[in-house]
């Protein structure tokens, strides 16, 4: 074993010059298979274990947060804990819980689909013994917006429509500014039932911020993690919604594409491109390569463009921090943490994301992780 162990490090130091070159974004849809893509029969999913450093990574690590990476986060563990050994528990039961964890310091990291708020970089402070908590995006992706109509299975929504079939404006699937976006499309007299996310959700402030980006007229609602508009029905995680979509004829929600599978379909976004865009891991990575770097120090936040109309960017997009302290990590949990995050955002980590409906960072925000993730202390 230690042999093995010497040869992979020695392996990963002659292919470091290699894994910091630009990452390749690949074009690819989702390709998910109902366990994350981590099948063997996925090669998009498959990890190339041998290059993984493992350093001094041991024990178990503790992690909550976003639902929304929870398909990522599935196929990255399942490497990287068959290259070191290492276990890693981590609940996804949403980007609220998941801060609010890690700012009692009851996880090695959090994983949320918004940065972190003033307030909690200042409660971080607390358990980041001499520094605070820090923002590294690891995931990015589509928000896709999930419907269940009975013998529709092409349907274009733009924000004004989405705006008022959230907010209990429009209640019908034939309604006519439904009808008016699909023309020769047969749409059933059938109630729409809209689903949201119950707990506190980064998945919810990203797609609610689309709305108020887009259509202020139509959702006149301060935004956030929890839901705000009136009506409609809940259910907890990005994986309930979904369910409740697949299971309920006339239903829509919104989640990541890794959960539009089994029956469900995605709606097309009419941006105001000369063509609706789908969401894909490319049309999402066209979009998320506009953002910018607004957070400050190591703090790598970004700032999404949620009213592009640039054709083949899929606007309602979100980014997936990994939340850590950048200094005071807890000894004992530091190295596998560490090198956790090294890997998921080598090359070889980001490669893993298109074939299971997410996009890799762009190389040049990516590259910037890579150099915070060796720094971390």
């Amino acid at each position: 074993m230690k042999l093995q162990r010497k040869n992979r490090l020695r392996a990963l130091s002659l292919g470091a010059v290699a894994v910091s070159g630009a990452l390749a974004l690949t074009a690819c849809g989702s390709d998910d298979n109902g366990n994350g893509g981590k099948e063997s029969g996925n090669p998009s999913a498959s990890a190339n274990t041998a290059s993984i450093k493992c350093d001094d990574a041991k024990g178990q690590l503790l992690a909550d947060g976003s639902s929304a990476q929870k398909n990522a986060i599935d196929a990255w563990v399942k490497a990287f804990s068959q290259a070191c050994g290492v276990q890693i528990n981590y609940k996804g039961g949403g980007s609220g819980a998941g801060v609010t964890a890690f700012t009692q310091g009851q996880v090695a990291f959090a994983g949320s689909d918004s940065a972190l708020k003033p307030e909690e970089v200042t409660a971080s402070k607390k358990i980041c013994d001499g520094g605070q908590g820090i923002d590294l995006p690891m995931v990015g992706g589509p928000i896709a917006v999930g419907y269940n109509v009975p013998g529709v299975d092409n349907l274009v929504l733009d924000a004004p429509t989405l705006a008022k079939i959230f907010d209990s404006k429009i209640t019908k699937w034939n309604d006519p500014a439904i009808a008016a976006l699909n023309k020769g499309v047969k749409l059933p007299d059938l109630k729409i039932q809209a689903f949201h996310r119950s707990d506190e959700s980064g998945t919810t402030d990203n797609f609610t911020k689309y709305l108020i980006a887009t259509t202020p007229d139509n959702w006149k609602y301060s935004g956030g993690k929890a839901w705000q508009a009136k009506g409609g029905q809940s259910a907890p995680q990005s994986a309930g919604v979904a369910q409740q979509v697949k299971q309920t004829s006339g239903a829509i929600g919104y989640f990541e594409l890794s959960y539009v599978k089994d029956g469900i379909k995605a709606v097309s976004i009419d941006t105001g491109a000369s063509k609706p865009v789908a969401p894909s891991s490319e049309s999402a990575t066209a979009d998320i390569a506009a953002a910018k770097v607004i957070g400050t120090g190591k703090d790598l936040s970004l700032q999404l463009d949620y009213k592009t109309k640039a054709e083949g960017a899929y606007p309602i997009t979100l980014v997936t921090y990994e939340i850590v302290c950048d200094k005071g990590n807890k000894s004992d949990t530091l190295p596998a943490t560490k090198a956790f995050l090294r890997y998921i955002a080598s090359e070889d980590g980001q490669k893993v994301l298109p074939g299971i409906g997410y996009a890799p960072v762009p190389a040049e925000i990516i590259a910037k992780v890579r150099t915070t993730v060796e720094g971390l202390s």
